[in-house]
């Protein structure tokens, strides 16, 4: 393969980093986002390592990766879960809503847990260690044009763990211990690997599970508790899987940064968003939900914004509109499922 050549994903590489054999740990991997990023560099002809809490097998979505028990406590047990690992994918984490509900536990896994890792990669020789963080760490709401040189100034548990947890891998990075990249993700979205995911709290995956389940017991519908109006940054787990392939054939002689955000081409409001699902549940399942906007009564405060990803952007990477296919690949998964 020559230098800047084309993969048959249609991604730049460089020259000898884009090796097929190398064996990636995804934390969280039977998780909402790593499920998918195992999927999809799976197909790539990685090799897929499944970390997790749990005593399990291969599941059946992926059965030719390993499984790998990560004891989050254990600093010699977390070592040997990182033993001939060339790749780190931190995809484990808690939720807003579980942080919310216990700050604490928030900054001892999204923060300390994650420190634990970074300590056990370095040790392992992990050649690079990939975060997925949040976009949410910029402020809350997300407000005006955000970049990469916007100051983090969220003070939820979400986004302060979140930050703790990017310290501890940028941190690791420049004292040379392996590649560190942080990526922070916008609100992503999509069909899970399994059912048994908890990702029907995203706004999309609401949306299109409420279209599907409706139209099954009674006329089908989708539900806005707010006025639609607000912008948010919404972009497909396709994407987000693209821009971690994207990474993977980067050494730290070809990057000028550690931190990127990775976000969809445009910014929408929550309004738009649910008209594009009721015309794709048209299309796909043959029916167009009733769209009810059931406000509350008091004025809602909107704000204009803009969350951009220049630093992505400069290294050959496009971010193309990947939504119709992902809601259409979630509408199916819904209407299979529920």
């Amino acid at each position: 393969m020559t230098m800047n050549s084309w993969n048959l994903f249609g991604l730049k590489v460089h020259s000898g980093q884009f090796n097929l054999t190398m064996r990636i740990l995804i934390t969280g991997g039977f998780g909402f986002v790593g499920g998918r990023l195992a999927e999809y560099l799976a197909q790539a002809g990685y090799q897929i390592i499944l970390g997790t809490r749990h005593s399990i097998s291969s599941p059946e979505w992926l059965p030719e990766a390993e499984v790998a028990k990560i004891s989050w406590d254990d600093e010699s047990a977390l070592e040997r879960s990182c033993d001939g690992v060339d790749v780190i994918i931190h995809a484990a984490g808690m939720n807003a809503q579980e942080c919310v509900a216990d700050p604490v536990a928030a900054l001892a896994f999204n923060g300390l847990a994650t420190a634990r890792l970074v300590a056990a990669a370095s040790k392992a020789s992990v050649k690079k260690f990939i975060y997925l963080s949040t976009a949410h760490v910029y402020a809350s709401p997300l407000v005006g044009t955000v970049t990469e040189e916007t100051c983090p100034r969220n003070l939820h548990p979400y986004a302060t763990s979140h930050l703790t947890g990017e310290h501890a891998v940028l941190s690791a990075s420049n004292r040379g211990e392996f590649q560190g990249i942080i990526l922070r993700l916008s609100n992503a979205f999509g069909a899970p690997m399994h059912k048994s995911v908890n990702c029907w709290m995203l706004l999309v995956n609401d949306l299109c599970k409420q279209a599907v389940q409706t139209q099954k017991v009674m006329v089908p519908r989708i539900v806005l508790r707010t006025s639609g109006l607000q912008r948010r940054n919404f972009i497909a787990m396709e994407s987000v899987s693209r821009a971690v392939l994207h990474f993977l054939s980067f050494q730290n002689s070809h990057l000028e940064t550690n931190l990127y955000n990775v976000g969809g081409a445009s910014t929408s409001s929550v309004l738009e968003m649910a008209r594009c699902i009721q015309a794709r549940c048209d299309f796909v399942l043959g029916f167009e939900p009733e769209l009810i906007v059931d406000a509350p009564k008091e004025i809602e405060q909107v704000y204009d914004f803009d969350f951009r990803s220049n630093r992505l952007n400069k290294y050959d990477f496009e971010l193309t509109s990947d939504i119709d296919k992902e809601i259409d690949r979630l509408l199916e998964y819904c209407n299979r499922e529920f």
